[in-house]
């Protein structure tokens, strides 16, 4: 298998694996602030890793040679989460949904600028495709809903926010150096995103309360910790060292496709008609964006 497909097969992984922890979190929704759990997602993703890069000599060699770069990586990283929450006090997750479409635009645009890559002209009406398909099945093919839809404080704090994420992706790719071992790059992005979450707490006066999390909830935890934080952060970052920002942020357009796939198998909520075309146009202007070139 090449390096590029096997890229496209674990990018794909993680976007539903990204699409789980929306379904997931809503089983921790409202039991202690959102920026807490994340902060906590974080610590328990570096304590897993942790064994594997100080117990290896030559990793531990990596460490100080990797943590600045990682520590801006992390930087946009937990502010674009720190952004989604605190959007979220103002506006609803129907809005922030709808303007995520907009991360593969802006980082498209951010790479002309940082790698001097090129956009042809027809791939923004392939950008505007993948929007209108991912709008489709957010809004649920309800014209009323999307007609409904307002900019307020929350939306324009979350494009902030989206623009983190942007430059988030891209300065995984910039920062990457040959030299670099994966396995530390991650763990001190997951390092980093501790160190900046828990300064947001102090800065916002977040309690940590993690002591109302009860085993009953544990699975929800560890899941969002290791699959959604741990492992999507590592193919990610695998992900767009080979395939570039661009066409790893053209698999945001599936990310409601794969919420809506996993609710059908594993919660038999099943879709309209309107649904089922929005996640067709995403897909395919998904898979025109992934066959340009980078």
């Amino acid at each position: 298998m090449s390096k590029e497909l096997n890229s496209h097969l674990i990018i794909l992984f993680a976007t539903f694996l990204v699409a789980g922890s929306f379904i997931v979190s809503q089983k921790l929704s409202g039991i202690i602030d959102p920026i807490s759990i994340t902060l906590l997602r974080f610590v328990i993703a570096s304590v897993i890793l942790a064994p594997i890069v100080l117990l290896n000599k030559e990793f531990r060699k990596l460490i100080t040679f990797t943590f600045k770069r990682a520590m801006i990586i992390s930087f946009f990283y937990s502010l674009y989460f720190i952004g989604l929450f605190k959007s979220l006090e103002y506006t609803t997750a129907l809005n922030t949904g709808t303007l995520f479409t907009l991360v593969p635009l802006l980082t498209a645009i951010f790479s002309i600028f940082v790698f001097k890559q090129r956009i042809p002209t027809k791939q923004y009406l392939v950008y505007f495709l993948g929007i209108v398909g991912t709008c489709i099945v957010v809004f649920k093919g309800e014209l009323e809903l999307f007609l409904s839809l307002s900019l307020n404080r929350g939306d324009f704090l979350f494009i902030a926010s989206i623009v983190c994420m942007a430059l988030y992706s891209v300065c995984a790719k910039y920062f990457h150096k040959e030299e670099d071992k994966l396995v530390v790059l991650v763990f001190l992005t997951l390092v980093g995103g501790s160190i900046w979450m828990s300064i947001a707490l102090i800065a916002f006066d977040i309690p940590l309360e993690w002591n109302k999390i009860n085993s009953s909830q544990f699975l929800s935890m560890a899941y969002l910790s290791i699959a959604a934080t741990l492992v999507t952060s590592y193919l990610y970052q695998k992900g767009t060292i080979h395939l570039g920002p661009k066409k790893v942020m053209s698999y945001v357009y599936l990310n409601p496709a794969a919420i809506a796939i996993l609710l059908m198998v594993f919660e038999f909520r099943f879709i309209n008609i309107w649904m089922v075309l929005g996640i067709v146009i995403s897909s395919f202007a998904t898979v025109i964006l992934l066959r340009s070139k980078n």
